[in-house]
């Protein structure tokens, strides 16, 4: 079910609505209260100097700032009363918008200039689209336990590397390279899969490629839920502001799970470990991996009407 508000309104084939500035000032102000409490935990680990082995990877394999998180756009088909600020942005244009009884009230206003987003962003516009509702219409996959995480550190210590993270390893190194070796691995994500250490690749049922990612993609998987933040950055201020900190706010929790299902041991973090090599560590992942499907699917829905949304008005052009 999808919630209905002003924000996702705009992600529908509707004529452009005006917003004046008292409607759209307070959104955006919420917006970047909202942007400073779920980044309240990396700042303050940035701010000391630290590392934050759990939430460094939203920041670092998922390149943004957070004056980016931060930063409000009310999507496609909206037009900003009195937000000239706004026309100075990329891929926004200046319009005049009323501003009183008489013409020479008129004052200036932005709008997401479609036309300009597509000429620079359109084949990424598709892709996103294509790749997006092909996952959706999968069913979705349960039974992995995380075990791409355990796969990038197999047989490390054997092979001389170090492992991937600062932290140690919960089951220490021969208690993760048995739990690989007594488990059937069926990643299906190239970008999990492409840091699968040389003898644990072979190990993978699936041979996930970037070129077969719209093919194989499928909405269980927690990278593939995770990933939905970054197609809603590449599409930059065409995704409502809301819907661009739902999807953040959906990696983060997957990222902790992720972490906490992974072999490291996040204790440091005040993070309780998913044991999936136990059963019930499984039916624990298995429950929360289904929560944040059904969540990426809501998300996934979303980002299809903003990619239509844009391809109509090309359209229509």
């Amino acid at each position: 079910m999808r919630a209905a508000s002003l924000e996702q309104a705009a992600t529908r084939p509707v004529a452009d609505a005006v917003l004046p500035r008292e409607a759209w000032e307070p959104r955006a102000a919420a917006h970047a209260d909202r942007a400073d409490a779920l980044t309240a935990v990396w700042r303050e680990a940035r701010d000391r100097g630290a590392k934050h082995a759990i939430e460094d990877f939203l920041f670092t394999y998922y390149p943004t700032r957070v004056s980016h998180l931060r930063r409000w756009h009310p999507g496609p088909g909206v037009v900003l009363a009195g937000a000239a600020e706004h026309a100075g942005l990329r891929w926004y244009r200046e319009v005049t918008t009323p501003g009183g009884a008489e013409p020479a009230d008129a004052a200036p206003g932005a709008t997401l200039d479609v036309d300009a987003f597509l000429a620079d962003r359109g084949d990424t516009v598709r892709y996103v689209r294509a790749l997006v509702s092909a996952t959706a219409a999968r069913p979705g996959t349960f039974g992995c336990f995380g075990l791409h995480e355990w796969a990038m550190v197999y047989r490390d210590r054997t092979a001389g590397r170090d492992h991937r993270h600062p932290l140690p390893l919960r089951l220490g190194h021969e208690g993760t390279d048995a739990v690989v070796e007594s488990h059937r691995i069926g990643c299906s994500h190239f970008d999990a899969y492409r840091f699968f250490t040389p003898e644990a690749a072979d190990r993978n049922q699936l041979r996930p490629t970037r070129e077969r990612q719209p093919a194989m993609e499928q909405p269980g998987c927690l990278h593939a839920g995770m990933d939905l933040y970054k197609w809603a950055l590449k599409l930059g201020p065409a995704v409502p502001g809301d819907l661009l900190l739902d999807a953040f706010e959906l990696a983060r929790d997957i990222r902790y799970t992720d972490m906490a299902a992974a072999p490291y041991d996040v204790s440091s973090y005040g993070v309780e470990a998913v044991p999936i090599e136990t059963p019930d560590g499984k039916a624990e992942y298995v429950r929360r991996q289904r929560a944040f499907t059904a969540r990426g699917q809501v998300l996934r829905a979303r980002l299809v009407d903003v990619c239509d949304l844009l391809l109509a008005g090309a359209a229509e052009a």
